[in-house]
């Protein structure tokens, strides 16, 4: 019984280092690879909580769900299977995951009374949810199979399947999609098979529509290849990697805008577009720009829906918008303050003022957030509120003198475009401090239209301006990065106001590592790793073992000098060396060092540290080093060796 509690509670060795790995980074997916493979390995039972853990960290990803969810179906825990598929199909809309749920409801609802009825169901509601995906193409033909084997017994109930099977054909070839090529050539046979001679006038009909999406679903192809649409949503990394990732999601996105399939209907073009939208958010939803994106567009549909008169779908993507400021705070960025700044603008837009309290009072009720910000910004609206009231203040702003004199210059045609976005940027400024969401709103509007070319792609950045004030930013620097900002909108301006007024008002963002310390800090750079000896001599360092380094000089020496191994002696008698210095008689004036040295004494010393030479030797040393040889030979030269071999062979050559 021992055994087994041991062999239960056994973890192995991998499993604690990825644990440990996930308390540093709990996004590390290496680390999380390492656990999914030993969970796979384990009953449900105990690789359930590793399960939660999984989709709790990455609730976007439909290839963790649809893991988890076969998991319990291995296990036939079919009631866990349905709460499951309850929490993550609607909000995740991945083809595999889909195709899960189809296959699921064919399997274990076979035997139902209703299975035909609840199968047709899961068909239509599958094809209206995930029918848009290139890869949808498997699911159109196993509707189309299952409709086509359904019994169906008398003339009526034939009509009524064919009609149904020509319903999908119908709807799938004009999806753009891999494979529509097949599914067209499946639907003309199908109606050739019905009635030969109304097959050529349906055919007709819908080949020029069926000829538009065949075109629509190559370029949908070529559009999405590239894309690593398994990838599960992390925070931004910033690399080079993710960068190519997000222009090309962003590419996608932007090639659905261009109406593409050249419809003149409003809805479908919106529908498409929020399903790319949906598509990226599943790989990028740690992207605050892409979710402000998405709310922007569906808020203008909705504009454009009810200028056309269609009420309905305007309401339902104007609550849409909603929809989407409330998912993004609800789950993966709950404490992104750019994204409740603008969930509460789009409510006030709405008048909806009980939901813009609530919003920011959710803000507020975050406990590990900076609060300055929130509060800086509410406080600022309230007072503004008040000060309209007071003349003093009125006359003191004169905002509308301002504004008119702030387009007397920009209308005037007279700035050149470096000049004009200088302006534009201080109108904004001016428009931000003292004027209400809607004048704000139009300055944006007009100075993006104004430099669209080189504001293009940079709706969020400029968010960004508008909600900051001074270093309080309402995303984090990861975060400022992945959307490119760089302080856009006040950096033109700077040049023109002296240093010491724009430092505090508007500084420029930078880089973590090159911000200047806010308080006094010690300088680092000459700092070293501690790396203590461990035969190093006490007294050299205070810490024991520690060494000081080597004076940079004298490194330089010792890397010129060979190194200590290629000396191989003579050695030095230190003990010997030492008693002769003991014993040497060092002279006390000058006068009898000189007398030392030149050997005038004659009790000097024969050993120690004076030299014992004769006369001639001490001034041949005392000789000038430069004096001329004549002068040295009549002074007298010393004797040439006696074996001196060069003078021995000059003297056989004269003989």
């Amino acid at each position: 019984l021992l055994a087994e509690v041991n062999a239960a509670e056994y973890i192995p060795e991998k499993v604690k280092k990825a644990e440990k790995k996930l308390e540093e980074n709990p996004y590390d997916l290496d680390a999380w690879s390492i656990l999914i493979r030993e969970a796979q390995n384990q009953p449900i039972d105990k690789a359930r909580k590793t399960y939660e853990r999984l989709v709790a960290q990455f609730p976007s990803s439909g290839r963790f769900w649809k893991l988890y969810i076969e998991a319990e179906i291995k296990a036939k825990n079919y009631d866990k299977v349905e709460k499951l598929f309850q929490r993550c199909l609607m909000k995740v809309l991945h083809i595999d995951l889909w195709k899960c749920y189809l296959s699921y409801v064919r399997e274990t609802k076979g035997k139902l009374p209703s299975y035909k009825e609840k199968m047709a169901q899961a068909y239509d509601f599958a094809l209206d949810k995930i029918g848009m995906e290139i890869m949808s193409y498997q699911i159109w033909v196993d509707y189309i199979n299952f409709l086509k084997g359904v019994e169906a017994v008398g003339s009526y109930a034939e009509n009524q399947r064919i009609t149904a099977v020509r319903r999908v054909y119908q709807r799938g070839c004009v999806n753009p999609m891999i494979n529509i090529e097949q599914l067209w050539r499946d639907y003309s046979k199908y109606e050739e098979g019905i009635n030969i001679h109304l097959a050529k006038k349906m055919i007709e009909d819908r080949s020029r529509d069926y000829m538009n999406a065949r075109r629509v679903a190559k370029e949908y192809e070529t559009v999405m290849k590239g894309l690593d649409r398994n990838a599960p949503s992390v925070p931004p990394q910033n690399s080079p990697q993710e960068a190519q990732q997000v222009e090309m999601w962003k590419k996608y996105i932007q090639w659905e805008k261009s109406n593409p399939l050249r419809t003149e209907d409003q809805t479908l073009i919106t529908k498409r577009v929020m399903f790319a939208y949906e598509q990226c958010l599943l790989v990028l939803g740690h992207h605050p720009d892409v979710w402000y994106e998405a709310a922007q567009y569906l808020e203008q549909s909705s504009k454009l829906l009810a200028e056309k008169g269609d009420m309905n779908n305007a309401k339902l993507f104007s609550d849409e918008a909603a929809n989407i400021y409330e998912r993004a705070i609800s789950t993966l960025l709950k404490k992104n303050m750019l994204l409740y700044f603008s969930f509460a603008d789009y409510e006030e837009s709405r008048m909806k003022y009980e939901k813009v309290h609530s919003i920011y009072n959710r803000l507020l009720a975050i406990e590990d957030i900076d609060p300055t910000l929130v509060r800086l910004f509410i406080s600022m609206q309230v007072h503004l509120k008040k000060l309209v009231q007071n003349l003093k203040f009125i006359y003191y702003i004169d905002d509308n003198n301002t504004r008119v004199l702030f387009e007397r210059v920009l209308t005037s045609g007279s700035l050149s475009p470096e000049k004009s976005g200088e302006i534009w940027a201080r109108f904004l400024a001016f428009e931000s401090n003292i004027g209400d969401l809607a004048s704000i709103l139009k300055v944006e509007r007009r100075r993006f239209m104004a430099f669209k070319d080189e504001y293009e792609g940079k709706e969020t950045a400029l968010l960004v301006d508008r909600y900051k004030f001074m270093d309080l930013y309402p995303c984090s620097s990861s975060e400022l990065k992945a959307l490119g900002y760089k302080d856009v909108s006040r950096a033109k301006y700077a040049a023109l106001i002296p240093e010491a007024v724009v430092a505090p008002s508007a500084p420029t963002l930078k880089d973590e590592t090159d911000r200047k310390p806010e308080y006094p800090k010690p300088d680092t750079n000459q700092m070293i790793p501690f790396q203590p000896r461990h035969l190093a001599p006490p007294g050299l360092h205070p810490v024991p073992g520690g060494v000081f380094p080597v004076p940079p000089a004298a490194v330089v020496l010792m890397k010129l000098l060979p190194p200590p191994t290629c000396f191989m002696g003579p050695f030095v008698k230190v003990d010997e060396l030492m008693e002769s210095f003991r014993r040497c008689t060092l002279p006390e004036t000058v006068e009898a060092a000189v007398e030392l040295i030149t050997g005038s004494r004659p009790d000097a010393p024969m050993e120690g540290n004076g030299p014992v030479e004769n006369h001639a030797v001490a001034n041949k040393a005392l000789k000038r080093p430069n004096a001329d040889s004549d002068e040295e030979e009549e002074k007298g030269a010393v004797a040439p060796p006696v074996n001196d071999i060069y003078r021995a062979r000059q003297q056989k050559r004269i003989r």
